[in-house]
């Protein structure tokens, strides 16, 4: 981004021109299908495992800080495993990364399947999480360098967006149908076993159709700077994690702020390394451009209102209205859809055009949140059905921000820092859901203790839950759309 921009002569370059393909050919649409394999799973796994969790519970008799773990370990290992396997596909190969992380998920997956016990269940899952750390990034660069043309590379994001859409559908409906209908008599077990032909299957294929590539000059692994931001980040994200569920004990409280400290350590030892001309973990001098900045915040606030809002959602159609996860999941389904269809579509905005899209595109997610407090607040015998418009409009504003942004800041890094880029904003996904997950489920429980106490009935108590948490989401997403129309023009 530089001195360029969204809008810039060098933006508006990027318009198809003669001679361009405005296609993928055929061998292109199978590499990236491969790709996509590993996202579609990576996302589907963060949530087709809550449908499954009673089941869990019932058979491996999981304790309830068993069944957290199992929850959120995954989201854990994969946050902390990010920044580093980004900077491991620089250095091996992003190919050569991938396949890895393919094969890792594939094996993590059977061992979930597997697992006699729920300590087991919770070791398997924490490999699990690093495993599709080890393959999302790589998907974020493969696509970089991959598709060198900007029309291209806007359909190859854009792909990116309705696979993640599909994923969380499937995670939704796909996980409680095949729970519900005992699949072999496998009850939850199916639902990590489902991964293995999957990844084994684009593991086998995957090179035959995506090409291996590394930065030209990419040094070694910084070691301490591995450490340092692992540490730092598992002593800010695990108490978030967690933090709400143990009721927000003082050793949660001390360990964020230690984070601080660390990760500011972790900062001033990648600015040695770099002032000193050697390899640092994360590059900080994307940073310096003013638009990837403003990118990567964007990112981060948004995200914390993404997963927040979702946390909400659940709460109040599962156990503020009595809705069974599949019933759950079949109306959250309408945000997913509408998201994978708009993404689709979005690869058909014009370079010129991607930062009014953005903007345009957090401010229908806000109305959205509005919209859906409104709805909750004033009808009278709430279904959960009648928040169905309401997620569709925001499933289009999602789509008309997530994947085209990650495309607009990816597409002005260059390929020698194309994974350490893409690690860096998969792990700012991460911990602005965490930071949101935090926030809002510290609202939301409140509100639903203080209207609880005073005797209002469970759905009164968990409608004004999430009515709070929809203001959130709305300014959350109104900040957004600030950032945005910060950057340069």
């Amino acid at each position: 981004m530089n001195e360029s921009s969204l809008n810039s002569p060098r933006a508006n370059a990027t318009r198809p021109v003669k001679g361009e393909a405005m296609t993928l050919s055929r061998r292109q649409w199978f590499s990236l299908f491969v790709m996509l394999t590993g996202t579609f799973m990576a996302i589907m796994d963060v949530f087709i495992v809550n449908v499954a969790i009673p089941s869990i519970q019932r058979e491996l008799k999981a304790s309830v800080a068993e069944i957290e773990f199992i929850i959120a370990g995954y989201g854990l290992t994969y946050a902390l495993s990010l920044i580093t396997s980004g900077r491991l596909g620089d250095i091996y190969g992003r190919r050569r990364l991938f396949m890895i992380g393919l094969a890792a998920f594939a094996f993590t997956s059977l061992g979930c399947g597997l697992a006699p016990t729920a300590p087991m269940l919770v070791l398997a899952r924490l490999f699990q999480g690093v495993a599709a750390a080890i393959l999302f990034p790589q998907v974020f660069s493969l696509i970089r360098i991959t598709f060198t043309q900007p029309t291209q590379r806007r359909i190859a994001f854009s792909s990116l967006g309705a696979a993640i859409g599909l994923a969380v559908i499937a995670g939704q409906v796909l996980g409680g149908f095949l729970v519900d209908i005992d699949l072999w008599h496998l009850g939850w077990r199916v639902v990590f076993l489902i991964n293995v032909p999957i990844g084994l299957t684009a593991f086998i294929v995957c090179p035959m159709f995506i090409v291996e590539s590394r930065a030209s000059s990419a040094g070694t692994l910084d070691g301490a700077g591995v450490a340092l931001s692992g540490a730092g980040l598992a002593l800010l994200l695990f108490p978030m994690i967690q933090g709400r569920d143990l009721g927000w004990p003082i050793w949660s409280v001390i360990m964020m702020l230690f984070s601080v400290p660390v990760l500011l350590v972790f900062v001033l030892h990648q600015r040695s390394k770099t002032d000193s001309s050697k390899t640092p973990l994360l590059d900080i001098t994307l940073f310096r451009d003013r638009d990837f900045l403003i990118g990567a915040v964007t990112v981060l606030v948004f995200y914390s209102t993404l997963n927040s809002t979702y946390l909400a959602l659940t709460m109040l159609l599962q156990t503020g209205l009595g809705r069974s996860p599949l019933s759950a999941g079949l109306i959250l389904a309408a945000n997913a859809g509408a998201f994978t269809i708009t993404s689709l579509l979005s690869a058909r905005i014009p370079a010129h055009k991607v930062k009014a899209s953005l903007i345009v595109g957090a401010t229908v997610t806000a109305v959205s949140s509005i919209i859906a407090a409104v709805i909750v607040w004033r009808t009278s015998f709430l279904l959960g059905t009648e928040l169905i418009p309401a997620l569709a409009l925001r499933g289009i504003g999602q789509g008309l921000l997530m994947t085209p942004l990650l495309g607009a800041i990816l597409a002005r890094v260059d390929e020698r820092r194309a994974g350490a880029a893409s690690g860096l904003l998969s792990t700012m996904q991460q911990v602005g859901g965490a930071i949101g997950v935090a926030i809002v489920g510290i609202a939301f429980f409140s509100v639903v203790g203080s209207v609880t106490a005073a005797g209002g009935s469970v759905q009164h108590a968990y409608t004004a839950g999430f009515i709070a948490a929809s203001i959130y989401g709305a300014v959350g997403v109104a900040i957004t759309g600030a950032l945005l129309s910060a950057l340069s023009s």
